[in-house]
């Protein structure tokens, strides 16, 4: 027994150490970037594995589209970046192989498909996600995602930390013995102020005046404890944001309470109850597969869908029918990030006429419904229209 926990406190003291090392990294952190002073603007289409290079493939066509002026004038730049795929990383036993990342930290933003992550049983090696490592490769230590319904007034903006919390050390557990096995959860100062500042700067600069902190502070007293405490702190910087908190239990049944859903409008949480709350919200909002995300960092972003790789619909034949509207959402977000803020907020027009408001054409995901390719197609058509802006006006009411 002896041995055992002499090899465990070994363990646990790398893990220690690496994260006292990371601190150090984002007390160093620089400012961040500014778009109007770099030209081009490289956006990086990483298309992942299963569904991801076709839907990925359709978003670029409705950027390509939107962004035609500036690519000509050498303003911005797209470049595909090929590599991400399960069969590739699993080659090389590494959630993101050396020369993909090389290539992706050549870029300032990224569109990305949807990647597998192996679990035990799969026919693949049990390597890390390689959202969570491009995560914390580049320091993306936001995850942004937006929920709107308004026939339910409900207008959501979440804020969940990337780079912390119950997932950064997810792969870095240690089984003891048969009987016992450890996972381990990690909360910073640096990484809890930043995430929950960002939320109140956010809410403060739109002219909100209410943020939601979501832990277990009750139970998990050390690190969701830390949370809380620095939210605490932080809102004293904002006395114009009123906050609140909840724990993570009873916000999840709020978030589909009718009573209460439009009392709530920004949210910020540490990774694990974010991915929760976020991907309920999506399916409130009308699925996962109609929400985008964006992961924020001082000096790279990445944007994506926040649905699964679905490998089912890739070996079924079914590929050509998966629904890109997730992720051509998350084009919309990275085009309003990096200042194209007309162009974004049209595409988002475009994009709830044609799937919720008038539905020319629908996806099943089967084929008794549109491609992928020709709901882009439909998206640029419906783009092409000089009353958009009213038409949506219409159709909303």
């Amino acid at each position: 027994m002896d041995n055992i926990i002499e090899n465990a406190k070994i363990h646990f003291g790398k893990l220690i150490k690496e994260q006292l090392e990371r601190v150090e990294r984002m007390k160093k952190a620089g400012d961040w970037v500014d778009y109007t002073s770099i030209k081009p603007i490289i956006i990086g289409l990483v298309g992942g594995d299963g569904i991801g290079p076709f839907i990925t493939k359709h978003a670029q066509a409705v950027l390509e589209f939107l962004l035609k002026e500036e690519r000509e004038n050498g303003s911005v730049e797209l470049r595909v970046i090929d590599g991400l795929t399960i069969e590739n990383r699993a080659k090389v036993m590494k959630a993101i192989p050396d020369d993909v990342l090389v290539e992706i930290k050549k870029c300032h933003v990224l569109l990305k498909g949807p990647t597998t992550t192996p679990r035990k049983g799969d026919k693949w090696p049990n390597i890390e996600s390689a959202n969570v490592t491009m995560r914390r490769e580049l320091d993306l230590f936001a995850n942004v995602r937006p929920v709107k319904v308004p026939e339910k007034n409900i207008d959501w903006m979440f804020f969940r930390e990337n780079t912390e919390g119950a997932y950064v050390l997810g792969s870095k557990g240690i089984s003891i013995s048969d009987d016992l096995a450890f996972d381990f959860k990690v909360i910073t100062t640096q990484g809890a102020d930043r995430i929950i500042r960002l939320a109140f700067d956010y809410a403060k600069k739109n002219n909100i005046n209410k943020v939601t902190v979501v832990t277990k502070a009750n139970v998990v007293k050390a690190t969701d404890g830390k949370f809380l405490a620095i939210a605490e702190e932080v809102a004293k910087d904002y006395p114009e944001v009123e906050w609140d908190d909840w724990y993570i239990d009873i916000m999840t049944a709020k978030l589909v309470d009718p009573a209460r859903q439009s009392q709530f409008r920004v949210f910020v949480a540490p990774n694990l109850y974010g991915d929760i709350i976020t991907d309920e919200a999506a399916q409130i909002q009308g699925g996962v597969g109609t929400a985008g995300s964006a992961n924020i960092g001082k000096q790279y972003s990445m944007f994506e869908a926040i649905h699964g790789s679905a490998p089912r619909m890739v070996e079924d034949g079914r590929a050509q029918y998966a629904d890109p509207s997730s992720i051509i959402k998350a084009a919309a977000l990275l085009m309003n990030h990096i200042g194209f803020v007309e162009k974004a907020k049209k595409l988002e027009m475009a994009l709830e006429i044609c799937a919720t408001l008038e539905k020319k054409i629908t996806i099943t995901g089967r084929n008794d419904g549109a491609t992928g390719e020709e709901f882009a197609k439909y998206i640029m058509d419906t783009l092409t229209d000089p009353q958009l802006e009213e038409h949506f006006k219409e159709y909303s009411k």
